[in-house]
């Protein structure tokens, strides 16, 4: 859905993107790669609105980051 911005569950392409962020105290759609929220990699939802279907994608800038992070199991 991320790129050809159509469902792959139902073929529509009324897809609404809800960007991740990173409020107090870790909240949000993030993932915390360290202790504050500065080190979150934000986590971007993008949703059908006809079947409801949604998929969760890292920024390709922070893939690097969660890679690397200690919260990774290898």
């Amino acid at each position: 859905m991320k790129n050809s911005r159509i469902c792959p569950k139902c073929g529509s392409n009324e897809i609404v993107v809800v960007d991740g962020f990173a409020g107090a105290y870790g909240t949000g759609n993030n993932i915390m790669v360290g202790a504050t929220i500065f080190s979150a990699v934000k986590v971007d939802r993008y949703v059908c609105c006809d079947c409801g279907f949604s998929e969760e994608w890292i920024r390709n800038e922070d893939i690097d980051r969660l890679k690397n992070s200690n919260k990774v199991h290898k």
